[in-house]
């Protein structure tokens, strides 16, 4: 006898036996219940979640016969009728299951409808079902759409898809829809032990544990992987032997490494990511138990209260002491970095020094160690300063000005030479000023070691300093830079520039003619004959020419072009920029005259961004 595996073996024939979708099993009860029954359905989600399983027990819910053979429509279908073991065994003539992936023309679809014009063989609805909806071409919906609107009273769909948005509007607005969410790891790892059970199968809590998580949400993914599971561990499950065949990073790794990077032990980090490597463990697979263990440590920090509810969890205990050691906002910084660091895994050349340089970027990202590099940044890159003494505060019967804002240290003034009576001082005895301190020449060399001896005779004296207030004159720092270019006017220009722009509104010059008749100066015209200047070669195209005089000419202007190489002083485009250069100096001079402007700038020290006043 065969094999039957459990995917198969443990599908769903009710709607009791189903897990995880309550939901869906609620409304289409109480549908059969009241036999408020619509004529098409459609079931969305993932893989392994029912879509079929649904299906086949709504098919067999309305065509059961009951134990005694008068039964009606159910919620609860006996399973022993014929037509219940007739669609179980995928026999049943009235239900009809369509593979739209394989069958997505519309001549398959044609052929399925033409079965909807004859009445149920066996039972009292024909069910069609089409798995995979969404493959379907646009002339076979087109095709179906009819039909699916207005179906004979004895004719269901039921449309299955795992990717909704491909389906028509068209398609879904004729159906109801139910979307089967994936499920919980919770529930998952209660069904597992309960197929278990069943099977005789001796299992751990911790490797039910990774073949839940594994399954991601799918019943079927579970059941297959505990199918390989009990081949791959010889009729038993446990921890050791579930991890190896995922390919998953023992959790003591992860934890070692989260712990690692909350004391900063970058040496510990790197020892284990070199572990992981020896031993074959996915890297991928530990940066996605990193995420998801900061995850809970990020919910316990929020909600301590959470972890009485993970009480029978046999890692909260550890993950309890790891969301004590670490700060929240590293949690968070952390969880990013391991989000982030699985998508540049595939970019490297080898995934494992990539999951180096991403626990690496953890550890370097760390708050404390961002400090510590900041300050050594800040020392390496300080200037040189000398120190300075103390100041001496000034005797207390001396009035301090209001405007003094800090002493000032005077050293100790040298002599200067004095010149005789009725002489001049010769210009080599007077004293070099200077900002730099007497020591200080070109060569930039070290002051003296006695340059402030604090022991030293010669007094230090404070005395205060005035500084001036800064006033609205100050504002003139941030004054319009806008230059308006400065355009000799002739009376030629003053024509050429409004012709131009009368030509560019009507649209009858564009692109390079356009650009030659803006850039150009008219410099003299005649009867028959105008001369325009430019100072580059490349306007200066017969084509384009040629373009500019027939422009003229509709313009009322019938005249020849004679085109010359020059300076231009006063061209269309000269004056454009100049007149946009006015306003824009304009705006900047309203913005920096305005009252309030002047005092934020004044009194708050606040700065006009560059290039964000624009004239409207």
């Amino acid at each position: 006898m065969s094999y039957l595996v459990l995917a198969r073996k443990y599908r769903p024939k009710t709607f009791t036996e189903m897990v995880g979708q309550e939901h869906v099993v609620q409304a289409l009860t109480n549908a059969l219940t009241t036999q408020r029954l619509h004529h098409a359905y459609l079931f969305t989600g993932t893989r392994g979640v029912g879509k079929t399983t649904v299906s086949r027990v709504l098919a067999k819910s309305l065509n059961c016969q009951g134990l005694d053979g008068t039964g009606g429509i159910t919620a609860e279908p006996c399973g022993v009728c014929q037509a219940c073991t007739d669609i179980d065994a995928g026999r049943f003539v009235d239900y009809t299951e369509l593979d739209a992936a394989s069958n997505r023309g519309v001549d398959e679809v044609q052929s399925l409808l033409e079965q909807a014009v004859y009445k149920p063989v066996q039972g009292r609805f024909k069910v069609f079902m089409i798995d995979e909806v969404h493959m379907l071409t646009n002339t076979a919906f087109n095709a179906m759409l009819k039909t699916l609107e207005e179906p004979p009273e004895y004719l269901k769909f039921v449309l299955a898809t795992t990717d909704p948005q491909k389906v028509p509007v068209t398609v879904l607005s004729r159906c109801l829809q139910f979307n089967l969410r994936p499920m919980a790891p919770e529930t998952v790892l209660e069904h597992l032990g309960h197929v278990l059970a069943q099977e005789n199968i001796a299992s751990e809590p911790q490797a039910l544990r990774l073949l839940a998580r594994a399954a991601r949400g799918s019943m079927r993914d579970a059941l297959s992987l505990t199918d390989q599971a009990i081949a791959y561990g010889g009729g038993q499950l446990q921890e050791a032997a579930v991890r190896q065949m995922l390919g998953s990073a023992d959790r003591s790794h992860v934890f070692r490494l989260i712990e690692a990077l909350t004391h900063g032990d970058g040496q510990s980090v790197v020892e284990t990511s070199e572990a992981l490597r020896v031993h074959g463990l996915s890297a991928a697979a530990t940066l996605e138990d990193m995420s998801m263990v900061l995850q809970r440590m990020a919910v316990l920090q929020a909600v301590p209260s959470m972890a009485e509810a993970d009480a029978a969890d046999p890692e909260a205990a550890e993950l309890a002491r790891l969301a004590a050691l670490m700060p929240a906002d590293e949690t968070q910084l952390l969880y990013s970095l391991c989000l982030h660091g699985r998508q540049e895994l595939g970019l490297a050349p080898d995934e494992y020094a990539a999951l180096t340089m991403v626990l690496l970027r953890l550890l370097a990202f760390k708050p404390q160690a961002v400090a510590a590099s900041a300050e050594k940044k800040t020392l390496i890159n300080a200037p040189r300063t000398q120190p300075k003494p103390q100041p001496v505060s000034p005797p207390a019967a001396q009035a301090m000005p209001a405007a003094v804002t800090a002493p000032v240290v005077v050293k100790p003034a040298v002599a200067a030479p004095v010149a005789p009576q009725g002489q001049a001082l010769p210009v080599r005895d007077m004293p070099r000023p200077s900002s730099a301190a007497p020591w200080e020449d070109e060569s930039h060399a070290e002051p003296p070691d006695h340059a402030y001896d604090h022991d030293s005779d010669a007094a230090m004296v404070a005395v205060p300093v005035r500084e001036q207030v800064e006033t609205s004159v100050s504002l003139d720092r941030q004054a319009s830079t806008t230059e308006v270019p400065q355009i000799e006017a002739t009376p030629e220009g003053d024509f050429w520039h409004g012709l131009v722009q009368q030509m560019a509104a009507a649209e009858s010059i564009n692109a390079l003619v356009r650009e030659l008749a803006l850039q150009s100066q008219l410099v003299a015209r005649d009867t028959d004959t105008w001369m325009l200047r430019i100072e580059r070669e490349s306007l200066n195209s017969t084509m384009s020419r040629e373009r500019l005089q027939a422009a003229l000419a509709a313009a009322g202007h019938a005249v020849r072009l004679t085109v010359e190489v020059g300076r231009v002083q006063d061209s269309p485009a000269k004056r454009n920029m100049a007149a946009a250069a006015a306003r824009q100096a304009g705006a900047e001079a309203i913005i920096l005259n305005d009252p309030y402007v002047q005092s934020l700038m004044r009194d708050y020290g606040a700065k006009i961004v560059p290039g964000s006043i624009k004239p409207v």
